[in-house]
């Protein structure tokens, strides 16, 4: 922060009309140590304050005075300023960019994650070769003697073997 020389000798009443400009938007508690003034091009004066606020760490109040030549000095604006080192929020990114990273982010992924199933497929495919050994065993449960289901069974019932049933009642 650049301070000059108080060129209208009123820095005093100045800062008394910033604090109570400040007062009227803010609890006193929340403003803290004077920390500067700086005169800009066009005679606007502006005087800063620290702030006491919690979440804002390099932060300023500051107030905008003009004064008319014969007139005391007025209120322009008070606002919240950042200071060096203060946090800020990132530069704000269009919808239609992050969409376009995101949309490449989604293809990179769906890219990896093919190259991945084509590994797993290459792995599936030797471990068919491995289990053909292991697969004769499991063959000698299915000759016990139970009759085989066919297209027509529902829930593991024979409807045919229902129908023949029906059919012997009615005779």
């Amino acid at each position: 922060m650049t301070s000059t020389p108080d060129t209208t000798g009123s820095l005093a009443q100045e800062r008394e009309l910033a604090l109570a400009a400040l007062r009227e938007v803010t609890p006193a508690e929340s403003i803290g140590e004077y920390a500067g003034h700086e005169v800009t091009e066009d005679g606007v004066t502006l005087l800063r304050f620290e702030t006491k606020l919690a979440g804002y760490p390099g932060w300023f109040w500051t107030v905008a005075l003009a004064a008319v030549d014969g007139s005391d000095p007025t209120v322009l604006e008070l606002e919240l300023l950042p200071g060096e080192g203060a946090l800020v929020a990132p530069d704000w990114i269009p919808w239609s960019q992050r969409l376009e990273e995101f949309k490449a982010q989604q293809a990179l992924a769906a890219e990896e994650h093919a190259e991945d199933d084509d590994a797993d497929s290459d792995d599936d495919a030797d471990d068919d070769f491995d289990d053909d050994g292991e697969d004769e065993d499991d063959d000698d449960h299915d000759d016990d003697g139970e009759e085989f289901l066919h297209a027509g069974d529902v829930d593991g019932v024979d409807i045919d073997e229902l129908d023949d049933e029906a059919g012997d009642e009615e005779e």
